[in-house]
């Protein structure tokens, strides 16, 4: 695309991208948290058809609203200042992220109150939409992947997005990702515009489901971990309790998530009571 004619497509799809007035507060103050769009599971045997599908990065979501980085939450992100001078004035919506199988040292990094520029060279921002921009999403994927080509600043990348032929292609790949260290896919409805919230426009592919939870209860511990924690009792959204037992280590054992604390835990299915199957601790959501 001539150099002019991308910018005349960037200004026209991206005009109208804006957050709500709040997230243009101070740049180091809290924020309400943005409106976004939130992504559903993927059924079983997805035809992967009509959507445009990336990895899934095992990162920590940050929005740009054209002057401050922040948090889903709407916290500022603590980024150093010459990494938030290179983003455009365009709001964004994307992952920092270290590599694959990184998340707890981009966690430790990105949640410093000083932040310390020898991790953050090696961050990326991986951008995957245009928040509230106009437009379809292949043509909001289309003026990312112009705006990282013509910002050509290598921690600012667009997500390579791809199309896919049917459900058995789309499991090849993501068992090729998965096999690779890769969390999993994100599958993008290619005709649909913003529509914050959770629903079926994005969708998410995993060997394993994932959700939150509020942590209402702590059990204690028996056998081998006499004496701290065995599990968590946790509060879905629906208001379904369950323990979750597994996937801690022995320090979260000793200091586990405080009551109210929002937690995410894996899971393979649920029961006929939407209660997770074989559910599994990932995180704090501290962010």
């Amino acid at each position: 695309m001539p150099d002019l004619s991308r910018r005349l497509f960037l200004s026209r799809l991206t005009g109208l991208a804006a957050l709500p007035a709040a997230a243009w507060a101070d740049a180091s103050a809290p924020a309400p948290a943005p409106a976004l769009l939130l992504a559903q599971d993927a059924p079983a045997g997805f035809d992967p058809s009509g959507h445009l599908v990336s990895e899934k990065y095992d990162g920590v979501r940050a929005v740009w609203d054209g002057r401050a980085l922040r948090f889903r939450s709407g916290r500022p992100v603590a980024a150093p200042a010459w990494f938030t001078a290179r983003l455009p004035a365009t709001p964004l919506d994307g992952e920092l992220w270290l590599g694959r199988g990184q998340f707890d040292a981009l966690s430790g990094a990105v949640r410093r109150k000083a932040p310390r520029d020898d991790e953050w060279r090696q961050i990326r921002y991986m951008v995957f939409d245009l928040p509230h921009a106009v437009g379809p999403f292949a043509a909001r994927a289309a003026a990312i992947q112009a705006l990282a080509h013509d910002l050509g600043w290598p921690p600012l990348q667009a997500v390579p997005q791809f199309t896919l032929t049917g459900p058995a292609e789309l499991q090849r790949r993501l068992e090729a990702v998965v096999a690779g260290g890769g969390e999993g896919l994100m599958l993008h409805r290619a005709d649909a515009a913003y529509l914050p919230g959770r629903n079926a426009a994005l969708l998410k592919l995993k060997p394993l489901h994932d959700a939150e939870a509020v942590v209402v209860g702590h059990v204690a511990g028996r056998g081998r971990h006499l004496g701290r924690m065995g599990a968590l009792r946790v509060r879905t959204g629906d208001g379904v309790e369950f323990l979750v037992g597994t996937g801690f280590s022995d320090s979260e054992r000793e200091s586990p998530p405080p009551l109210g604390a929002l937690v995410t835990f894996s899971y393979r299915d649920t029961t006929a009571a939407g209660v997770p199957r074989f559910a599994s601790y990932l995180r704090l959501r501290e962010i």
